[in-house]
């Protein structure tokens, strides 16, 4: 059996996909975007070292931040593992806050398509809200899926339709969308308020575990252009740490940001995905549990 559980960041969803892989023999399954970075540890939230020993996890902290990963790697590499855990009789739990990575995992999405390569010389030097509007000029729906300041994945929708002449929206459309494995979809929702309080709350942890310090040492080692560096957390720091804003400012963006991207995650979860949803952990775990018995 395979779990995904999902929800916007801060809302328990490790904790419950430990206490589930504990109770069910289970193995966690990272479905998050920005965990498959090694060093970005304490801006991205990964599962401590400790909470890691408890059950088998998968997919964390394994790519350079000086590579580039995406989607296509991440659902081809996830594919390789569910099947060596099925295999096994195992049962797995995706978690994480990338609906995005989980849906084109377990559904019937085709990358074969995306791969040429389209001329983009013309766009180099526009700025990402200009890249941006001209998205929408040519794909406005793959554009509301997509960050405004995430060049990489404007680039790569603007180049699909250039390589290809058909929109990106157009080819994920055209697929089914079946679901290819037998899957429980848990999400994790609480109030708005308390959810936001504990988004602000645990910035200002990251901040007094040393997020700063960490921005600063991979600041020193890496490009910080790469993908990795788009992450929530990071990209703040950067610019606080290039002049571009002082550190309360950076730290106040950081916060909203996330608050920001926690929207965008339960309106993905709740339109993409058939989620059962739970205001807590507990009745979540019971629910989960019955589906084994």
């Amino acid at each position: 059996m395979i779990f995904v559980i999902a929800g916007p960041t801060c809302s328990g969803k490790s904790s419950l996909a430990i206490r589930l892989a504990n109770a069910i023999d289970g193995e966690i399954i990272n479905g998050d975007a920005f965990q498959v970075y090694k060093e970005l540890n304490i801006g991205t939230a990964k599962p401590s070292i400790e909470e890691r020993k408890q059950v088998p996890h998968h997919l964390f902290d394994f790519i350079l931040p000086s590579k580039e990963y995406n989607v296509k790697d991440y659902q081809s590499e996830a594919r390789k593992l569910i099947n060596k855990l099925t295999k096994q009789n195992k049962h797995i739990i995706i978690v994480g806050g990338t609906g995005l990575y989980q849906k084109a995992t377990l559904y019937d999405f085709d990358f074969s398509k995306e791969i040429k390569k389209a001329d983009l010389s013309d766009l180099k030097f526009m700025s990402n809200e200009e890249l941006y509007k001209y998205l929408v000029t040519i794909d406005a729906e793959a554009a509301r899926s997509i960050h405004q300041n995430n060049r990489k994945r404007i680039l790569r929708a603007i180049e699909i339709y250039r390589s290809s002449g058909k929109k990106k929206s157009e080819i994920i459309n055209s697929q089914k969308h079946k679901l290819i494995y037998k899957t429980i979809f848990i999400g994790l929702n609480i109030e708005r308020d308390i959810l936001y309080e504990k988004i602000n709350n645990r910035v200002d942890m990251m901040i007094e575990e040393g997020l700063l310090e960490e921005v600063k040492m991979l600041k020193a080692k890496y490009d910080v252009k790469k993908h990795a560096f788009q992450a929530i957390g990071y990209k703040e720091l950067i610019d606080y740490l290039n002049g571009k804003t002082d550190l309360n400012e950076a730290i106040e963006l950081i916060k909203k940001h996330t608050r920001n991207y926690a929207k965008r995650q339960m309106t993905y979860f709740k339109n993409q995905l058939p989620m059962v949803w739970f205001n807590n952990e507990n009745d979540a775990f019971i629910y989960a549990k019955s589906k084994i018995i």
